[in-house]
């Protein structure tokens, strides 16, 4: 029998490059994501939207910017993801950004859970504001979970202890190594992560999928995608609109996702950097992108 399924909204876009993804918790639900999700016979429920919150230039703190804002969207996500897991139910989390996923690593080892995160992804989200300019969290998440050199404490201070992750704990899936900084490769290549390319991704889905699986630690597994992994040609439904004609297409991430949304570890599924506003030219994106999600908690 399967585990019931928790829908939670993170509607913040605080940490990311610009205002959008705060949109598409909402828009999925408008769109008949949770019919559809219940439609296979799956007990569906729906947890409610934490913090909404809308991304602002930060002038006073330019390299980690509305920090203080997406630390506490953090720290309310986990805590909604928590209740979801202590009621035995299985969980999809709609960002938001990236950083969500940290929150939901957090909530597993609260309860003790020797959780891996398969992280789908075309970066590494290792950056730090001594490594890039921009200022955005969202591609600073995992540097942030693994404590770092020059990340901010403020972000995860009220979240978990450091390091919310170790690098034994994640797997990557779908990276493009051509698409990360200096610093990022720099930090992956000392920290010794595995991965598996956008490449991979896009030729053998399945494959990759469970070879990424195959090197996280034998307790529960989080699957974390930003849909920046997608060609954005085929599926324009990130913030970067960066992958244009590279990377896997929606049906091969589906394939990637029903693999890893299918191990018997699997307890949370995390979705960032959506933007419906992407989409506004071809609608049917987005109910393409509920028919992956439906394929891959089904």
């Amino acid at each position: 029998m399967a585990r019931d399924l928790v829908v939670i909204g993170a509607p913040t876009s605080a940490a990311s490059y610009a205002a959008g993804q705060e949109q598409a918790p909402a828009v999925l639900r408008a769109a008949g994501l949770l019919d559809r999700l219940a439609a296979g016979g799956r007990v569906v429920r729906d947890g409610g939207d934490g913090l909404v919150q809308v991304w602002t230039p930060d002038r006073r703190n330019p390299l980690a910017q509305n920090v203080a804002s997406a630390a506490l969207a953090l720290v309310a996500l986990k805590s909604q993801v928590g209740v979801a897991l202590d009621d035995g139910a299985d969980v999809l989390v709609l960002g938001g950004n990236c950083t969500v996923a940290l929150a939901v690593m957090a909530a597993l080892s609260d309860r003790r859970l020797d959780a891996g995160l398969l992280y789908v992804d075309r970066h590494f989200d290792l950056n730090t504001p001594a490594t890039t300019t921009d200022g955005a969290l969202d591609w600073m998440g995992i540097a942030h979970g693994l404590g770092l050199d020059g990340t901010v404490a403020e972000f995860t201070a009220d979240l978990a202890p450091l390091p919310v992750l170790r690098p034994s704990q994640i797997s990557y899936l779908g990276v493009d190594p051509a698409a990360a900084t200096a610093g990022e490769r720099s930090a992956a290549a000392a920290l010794g992560l595995a991965w598996e390319s956008s490449a991979d991704l896009a030729t053998e889905p399945a494959e990759a999928a469970r070879r990424a699986l195959d090197r996280l630690p034998g307790g529960v597994v989080a699957v974390h995608v930003d849909v920046d992994v997608l060609d954005f040609t085929d599926a324009p439904l990130a913030e970067s609109t960066g992958g244009r004609n590279s990377g896997p297409s929606l049906a091969a991430l589906t394939e990637a996702l029903a693999v890893a949304c299918g191990d018997p570890r699997f307890r949370v599924l995390s979705v960032g950097e959506l933007n419906p506003d992407r989409s506004a030219g071809v609608p049917e994106t987005i109910d393409r992108f509920i028919g992956a999600l439906e394929t891959a908690m089904g």
